[in-house]
């Protein structure tokens, strides 16, 4: 019997009998206002790698011929930068009658990470069988105790660009109209080498059994006149055993993951400005750690760390409260 290839998203997967087990997606991708995601499910992120790494929300037999339901688009969706301008820019045009005007998004957020850290794999580092290439539409997983040599990365090393329908990478020249069709657009340059891992260094405590400890995760924020939202990308955050202190004004953390081994984030993170500890909440998301901050005194954050580096600029959404 041949092997057929799934045509549900977020399968895509080899079967040889229909009624194999299938984890997919079965509503059409969502891109909406810079948030991305699958209107079968909840989980929302900012970039398109995180979108990528959602994990299925349902499970059902393989098939071949179902047709991917259409991706919803609200507005023209464009690589993270480009549509925080679009945004910045509309929302500054923007004076509604008889209200007071929305005060413009002020504000630079923290941009997506370009694809590795790095072109190489540290040497020092054991690479766990199955570990996925880390270049965006590579795919290739690594097989423990296989020769490395001769190995062939074929990957986009630009950003995913939707612009007027079409959609691509900004590193060639394809475009396609289809969501499906975009997802299936093969890498245009090759690489010597697979990056499973990078060069993160490794480093052990007393008691952390091999565990990855990392120094720092990627954070972005936007805030209302009343609250911080901020996302702390850390992907597989075991909530049972997640901690999160709140005090009025840093947070004490200690995040492990269920990789193999396992990540673990701990640190004290210090805030720019004071927060309502009581009233101030968090979610556990697949690919983050989201904080809803309630701020104490209801000042504007320009930066959410308080070691942040200032820019000058403050994202704000929705109008301030009325001077007393």
């Amino acid at each position: 019997m041949t092997a057929q290839k799934c045509v549900h998203q977020g399968c895509g997967k080899e079967f040889l009998a229909s009624d194999e087990k299938c984890e997919y997606h079965p509503g059409p991708p969502i891109f909406h206002e810079g948030q991305k995601g699958w209107k079968c499910c909840k989980p929302r992120v900012l970039t398109f790698d995180e979108f990528m790494s959602i994990p299925p929300c349902t499970t059902g037999t393989h098939s071949t011929t179902d047709k991917p339901p259409p991706l919803e688009e609200s507005r023209t969706v464009e690589d993270d930068a480009a549509l925080v301008k679009k945004i910045e820019a509309l929302t500054a045009s923007a004076t509604p009658p008889a209200r007071a005007p929305i005060q413009p998004a002020q504000h630079a957020p923290t941009p997506p990470p370009p694809a590795p850290e790095t072109d190489d794999d540290d040497a020092a580092m054991v690479i766990p069988d199955g570990a996925e290439c880390r270049r965006r539409k590579c795919g290739q997983k690594y097989k423990k105790g296989s020769s490395r040599e001769g190995e062939e990365c074929l990957h986009h090393p630009g950003v995913p660009i939707f612009h007027e329908g079409s959609k691509g990478y900004s590193c060639c020249k394809r475009r396609v109209l289809e969501f499906d069709q975009f997802l299936k657009i093969e890498g245009c340059k090759t690489k010597e080498r697979h990056l499973f891992i990078g060069s993160g260094a490794r480093k052990e405590k007393p008691g952390s059994s091999g565990e990855e400890v990392l120094d720092s995760v990627r954070h972005d924020f936007y805030q209302t006149p009343t609250t911080v939202i901020a996302s702390l990308f850390l992907k597989k955050i075991v909530k049972e055993t997640a901690k999160v202190e709140y005090h009025a004004k840093k947070l004490v953390l200690d995040l492990r993951t269920s990789d193999e081994p396992a990540k673990r984030y701990s640190a004290e993170v210090p805030l720019y400005g004071s927060i309502d500890t009581e009233k101030s909440k968090h979610k556990v998301l697949g690919t983050k750690l989201e904080l809803e901050l309630v701020k104490a005194d209801g000042s504007p954050w320009p930066v959410f760390r308080a070691d942040d580096a200032l820019t000058g600029e403050i994202l704000q959404i929705g109008r301030a409260g009325q001077a007393q």
